[in-house]
């Protein structure tokens, strides 16, 4: 390798995080062509991992290395959300979660690439892909090992367990981790209701929170927040909430 492609590889290396993967448009953005890349393959520099993506070689990279190269690399907005986001941020511990699945949201039209959805991860992957909320409102950035990433913000995801709800997020865990959000910002919750196009969403959430008797749920302007109109059977055969007009599951209605 020559001197001035020496320095190409150097300079690249001492500028990218470990843990992430580098895909080839950003590569190719970068000034690497794609016959340097493939030299960089064959000098097992870096190892592919599908088509259109590589990490170093020997380097350990989880689904969150990934994820680093879709929103800062491919400027996508797919991020994970949910549970998945509240254990990031230490705050599903309690609840036992299984770290083996990992749940992702991203906004209509963006999919994961086939080298992100092929690969074996280690854990699960699941992409919602939904437009109930803006696709960059409420996200927060997180760091992980040596870059960051943005992740759903504490009252985003919890929106988002909503939305899963119940199918793919049981209503009662939902609950037990609304009762932990007890520090939320009512600034930040007021500006995701009202951008929320959910009235299921909508409706779970402020029964949830009215419920854990969260102090901040007094500072909401609810007469800001469309709520919809008509009943909703969240759950057939549950337990009708007459101040919202929706049917839960009948130990979570009875629960003190």
């Amino acid at each position: 390798m020559n001197t001035v492609k020496s320095s190409k590889i150097n300079h690249l290396l001492s500028t990218t995080p470990v843990g992430v993967v580098l895909t080839s448009a950003w590569l190719t953005e970068q000034g690497y062509s794609l016959e340097l890349q493939k030299q960089y393959r064959k000098s097992h520099w870096f190892r592919s991992i599908g088509t259109g993506a590589v990490i170093r070689e020997g380097d350990q990279v989880d689904y969150l290395g990934a994820i680093y190269a879709l929103q800062t690399q491919l400027g996508m907005t797919i991020h994970p959300g949910a549970k998945t986001a509240l254990a990031l941020q230490g705050r599903a511990h309690y609840l036992g979660l299984n770290d083996k699945r990992a749940m992702l949201f991203g906004p209509p039209g963006e999919k994961l690439p086939n080298w992100y959805s092929n690969y074996d991860w280690g854990v699960s992957i699941d992409c919602k892909s939904t437009g109930f909320l803006p696709p960059d409102l409420g996200l927060i950035e997180i760091e992980h090992k040596l870059f960051r990433i943005k992740v759903s913000s504490p009252a985003r995801a919890i929106m988002e367990c909503f939305y899963l709800a119940p199918d793919h997020q049981p209503l009662v865990e939902a609950y037990e981790l609304m009762e932990g959000l007890n520090n939320l910002r009512p600034a930040s919750v007021q500006k995701l209701l009202e951008n929320c196009t959910s009235v299921k969403v909508k409706r779970l959430f402020m029964y949830m929170a009215e419920k854990a008797g969260h102090d901040w749920v007094s500072f909401l302007k609810t007469e800001k927040i469309d709520l919809g109109s008509g009943k909703r059977v969240i759950v057939p055969g549950g337990r009708f909430n007459s101040k919202y007009q929706i049917t839960l599951p009948r130990e979570l209605e009875s629960a003190q």
